[in-house]
């Protein structure tokens, strides 16, 4: 392991730097480069995507899998890059228990009969739910995880770059303002030692030129020399050293006026130099993260789209289950609106080939099929006459098997004339075809204008 402590100790001052650069922000007592507005909303925009898109995805996975234990199973599983072992679902475990009963019961009972026939049903209900769930994993929960584990991760290293960047451009911008204060009052009071621990930070090296400039200029002289100079003297000075950083040593009162300012030019120079490279890497940065903040507008369109793709496939799980239900009811002898107490009708499913249409509903009325006998009924319609106002050309979405002399078969993809006849059933309608005549679902069809 290559173990660089010079690295490590550089590593850590800078850290430290940014910290006191931090806090004196915050406190007002240092300046802070502001970005434009517009970068500003673009800021607050993806995180307010960030933290709705977190919130969405953990409600649908709620939804999807309530089961707490189950999704922290799934979740460990993912970590492991490990797959995830089918589950039975609730439908399917139900219908498993009532096939089990039915078949301890007696499967020649009526009882029995009824357990098989609903076990089929929920069986079914259990496929279409295992179908849903899978199909709105691929189709809106990955495109979401992708975005927060891929693009935002992306998104936010740039952001800690740029502000990086930004405390780098406002540290040289304190260092060139301190260079030349420094360098007024030098000029002023014309005898100044310049002092650069006023205007670096304590890590910060001089460059070669300078130090060896400082270097020599801060020679102590000789002892022949200092005999030429002061023949009287009878001992040879000391000369102490005062430690300003760690590359940098300065013998106070050694340097002559002329020395001193063209060191603290220099310094202004070097300073200057620093900010407009700094200046240009945070113009740099700055635009980079731009352009990933304004790729938020191709993220809300993608999750759009898996939205919409999220719905027909919730659409068509729930068109399933009816579907289901109602080829239940009838295999059980019971028809919607047959029952007492439903205050308002069942409301009919999506077609899955055009999830945003739906059928009309029509006016509550007391039922048919609770008034009359299915004969009586049948004659009725025989003899009642279609309205003057008021049919409709309707497309069946399914098929449909008439399940007594009142009812219509019907064939998907067909087009037949509905129309309601007064007190009747709104889940039913009158429907011709040719010179037949029956009761049809509303639910089965797709009410054309």
């Amino acid at each position: 392991m290559d173990f660089n402590m010079k690295k490590l100790a550089s590593d850590a001052g800078i850290f430290f730097t940014r910290a006191v650069q931090f806090t004196e922000e915050k406190f007002g007592q240092a300046e802070k480069t502001e970005l434009d507005a517009h970068f500003e909303s673009l800021l607050a925009r993806a995180d307010s995507t960030k933290n709705w898109t977190e919130k969405i995805l953990r409600q649908t996975e709620v939804l999807l899998q309530p089961n707490p234990s189950a999704r922290v199973e799934e979740f460990l599983y993912e970590k492991l890059d490990r797959k995830v072992p089918s589950r039975v679902t609730n439908g399917e475990l139900l219908a498993q228990y009532m096939a089990e009963a039915a078949s301890e019961l007696g499967p020649t009972t009526p009882y029995g009969k009824t357990l098989i026939k609903v076990a089929e049903a929920e069986k079914h209900l259990g496929a279409a739910e295992r179908d849903f769930i899978h199909t709105a994993s691929i189709n809106f929960l990955t495109p979401l995880r992708n975005f927060l584990e891929g693009d935002w991760k992306t998104i936010s290293k740039e952001r800690r770059l740029l502000q990086n960047r930004r405390l780098d451009l406002d540290a040289s911008k304190a260092r060139l303002k301190k260079a030349k204060a420094a360098e007024a009052k030098a000029t002023c009071e014309g005898d100044t030692v310049p002092d650069f621990q006023e205007t670096r930070p304590r890590n910060y090296i001089l460059s070669a030129s300078a130090s060896a400039t400082l270097e020599d200029t801060c020679r102590p002289p000789s002892w022949a020399e200092w005999k030429e100079d002061y023949p009287g003297g009878w001992r040879r000075p000391c000369f102490f050293l005062v430690p300003l950083n760690p590359s940098l040593t300065l013998a106070r009162g050694c340097l002559s006026l002329p020395k001193d300012r063209k060191l603290w030019n220099d310094e202004v120079d070097k300073a200057e130099q620093e900010l407009r490279v700094a200046q240009t890497e945070f113009d740099r940065q700055a635009e980079v993260t731009r352009l990933l903040l304004e790729g938020i507008s191709s993220t809300h369109v993608n999750h759009l789209r898996c939205l919409h793709e999220f719905i027909e496939s919730q659409t068509t799980y729930y068109a399933q289950c009816y579907r289901h239900m109602l080829d239940l009811q009838k295999q059980l002898g019971r028809f919607p609106g047959t029952f007492v107490g439903t205050a308002e009708p069942a409301s009919p499913p999506l077609s899955s080939t055009s999830p945003t249409t739906t059928a009309a509903t029509m006016p509550m009325g007391p039922s048919v099929a609770d008034l009359a006998s299915p004969g009586e009924a049948a004659l009725r319609l025989e003899e009642v006459a279609p309205p003057a106002s008021g049919t409709r050309k309707a497309r069946v979405l399914y098929d449909y098997e008439a399940a007594d002399s009142s009812e219509l078969a019907l064939l998907a993809d067909e087009l037949i004339t509905v129309y309601s006849l007064p007190g009747m059933d709104p889940d039913w309608l009158i429907g011709e075809r040719g010179n037949k005549k029956g009761k049809v679902p509303v639910t089965y069809l797709e009410l054309l204008s």
